[in-house]
């Protein structure tokens, strides 16, 4: 039976309101000048460099459909209502588990790229840049069907209500949630956290060692170039901080805000600490799209170098502002000056 003296109370709901508002209002600028920045830059050098920039042109369209649904949050939990209908309230928190989990999938594929051109840099060929484009449009598709199942496990009582787009006093993740079954339950929850956060987790891990055990072990067909590899090593890095501040948080905790909104936690106290500490932890995951930029822009020499001048520069120095992102062949990295 549900337990009444655990219902969440108003104090709880002015608590999440007053968190997401103030959050969302700090990242929307950064995060929408910073990917719009991006995707600027991006476009001069894609067609330039080996196809690891095509990974973080689409980890940056990612961020900004985050960004561009933020400020009808921002709305929500300072109105605490929504008046666009529901509709639109599904397609924005639908939006917001889409970046999360193509952001999970375009870090994981800058880190094992970036640690595939440094082990095994002649291997990489223009017929392999073809299956780039092949490896986003999988991905996007993949994450855009899985995700589906957020909104579709998320229902909206309108009984009291004429038609199904008057204003709605509950959205995003105050929408009930649909009866399901706890097999069910469970098994949605094990395939989310193995596909979505595990296998993702263990893939940064494994290039973030290889990368650095390159630095370490020279291996035949490798860079021999250790600046190269330090730059490489400092982009995979990012990548891995970034997954480990912003995920890793979230993915710890959705089990147990599940449990709590189902009322299978029959420990008030502890229902109240997971149900604080869930909205944290969904804030930092909505922060990459603002930390992503900053993984552009200070991690490489190069990106700071773009942006300082008023040109795009020729096709023959592309390949050497862009070596740290791109893995450009040994004979190109030993030929050009060595970047500060």
């Amino acid at each position: 039976m549900k337990n009444q003296s655990c219902e969440s109370s108003e104090d709880l709901k002015k608590y999440q309101h007053y968190l997401y508002a103030v959050v969302y209002s700090v990242i929307l600028a950064p995060g929408l000048l910073g990917n719009l920045l991006a995707l600027w830059v991006f476009r001069a050098y894609v067609k330039e460099t080996k196809k690891a920039v095509v990974f973080m042109m689409n980890l940056a369209v990612a961020d900004l459909l985050q960004v561009l649904s933020l400020p009808l949050r921002i709305y929500y939990y300072l109105n605490n209502s929504w008046p666009f209908g529901q509709p639109l309230c599904m397609v924005c928190f639908y939006l917001k588990y889409v970046n999360m989990y193509a952001s999970i999938f375009f870090l994981v594929c800058v880190s094992v790229r970036r640690c595939e051109l440094i082990m095994r840099p002649l291997q990489y060929n223009s017929s392999r840049r073809k299956w780039d484009m092949l490896i986003c449009a999988s991905g996007w598709f993949l994450v855009c069907v899985a995700c589906l199942l957020f909104p579709l496990l998320r229902t909206q009582n309108q009984k009291d209500k004429p038609n199904a787009t008057d204003a709605l006093d509950v959205c995003f993740a105050e929408l009930p949630m649909r009866a399901l079954s706890p097999p069910a339950a469970w098994a949605l929850l094990i395939i989310a956290e193995l596909l979505g956060f595990i296998l993702p987790l263990v893939l940064v891990m494994a290039c973030t060692c290889l990368t650095a055990w390159s630095l370490q072990h020279p291996a035949s067909g490798a860079i021999p170039d250790q600046g190269e590899k330090r730059r490489a090593l400092r982009m995979v890095l990012s990548c891995a901080g970034v997954f480990l501040v912003c995920f890793v948080p979230y993915h710890v905790t959705m089990p147990l805000d599940f449990l709590a909104k189902s009322d299978s936690l029959q420990n008030c106290a502890l229902r109240d600490f997971v149900l604080r500490c869930h909205p944290i932890t969904l804030c930092l995951a909505s922060i990459n799209c603002s930390l992503d930029p900053l993984m552009y822009y200070f991690m490489t020499n190069e990106f700071r170098r773009r942006l300082s001048k008023h040109e795009i520069p020729d096709g023959g120095n592309i390949s050497r502002r862009l070596s740290c992102m791109t893995g450009e062949d040994v004979q190109s990295s030993n030929s050009t000056t060595e970047m500060s």
